[in-house]
């Protein structure tokens, strides 16, 4: 049987670190659920340098929201606004506790299946930038972007962040995506991409 200790250790949520912008240096807690999987510090210090030039007023999507990290990162470093969708319980609602904790006013979360929202929903922006960072054991990452350009979410020369299993050779993003960056790190693929609008 648990003691009351080890029970308290199991429920006490983790904790991550913004590393740049306003917030820089402070950290946000979020829950351990299934498939939750913070991007870590290194890989958004390199992606968010990467963004650099174009962070400063970008609307951005947040499909697999998961800690808030990506989203904060953004929102810390310039970003004007960031919907964030979530389906977890627990998630969503450390999100928002997080979200009023920094007055993370210009931070809007949807709770809500996040290929379902895309496909059911009419873009109410074009977003200047998107994350896509589905858990690994999962086939959505190709699904989304699909998604994404289909629906027409995203702005010309929109960024797309992705993050994948550096194992995962079943990725295929749409053809009219330009690849920018792409690193491997620790077991973990990530790419930055542009969207190239189609020619007629």
């Amino acid at each position: 049987m648990a003691t009351k200790k080890s029970q308290r250790t199991i429920q006490s949520p983790q904790k991550l670190r913004i590393i740049g912008g306003k917030w820089r240096g402070r950290t946000i807690p979020f829950p351990t659920v299934q498939g939750l999987r913070p991007t870590g510090d290194r890989i958004r210090e390199t992606v968010f340098n990467w963004l650099t030039p174009t962070i400063e007023g970008a609307r951005c999507l947040d499909l697999f929201a998961g800690s808030g990290a990506l989203s904060f990162e953004a929102l810390s470093r310039g970003a004007a606004h960031c919907t964030a969708l979530e389906l977890q319980d627990a998630a969503v609602s450390q999100l928002r506790d997080s979200a009023t904790v920094l007055a993370a006013h210009d931070l809007r979360v949807v709770q809500t299946n996040s290929l379902q929202y895309l496909e059911n929903n009419v873009a109410e922006w074009q977003y200047d930038l998107a994350f896509v960072d589905p858990p690994f054991d999962t086939p959505l990452l190709s699904s989304a972007c699909a998604l994404l350009e289909r629906g027409q979410w995203l702005a010309v020369n929109a960024k797309i962040y992705c993050e994948l299993s550096a194992a995962d050779n079943s990725f295929l993003p749409p053809p009219n995506w330009q690849l920018l960056r792409e690193k491997i790190s620790g077991g973990v693929r990530y790419c930055l991409f542009s969207y190239v609008e189609p020619s007629a």
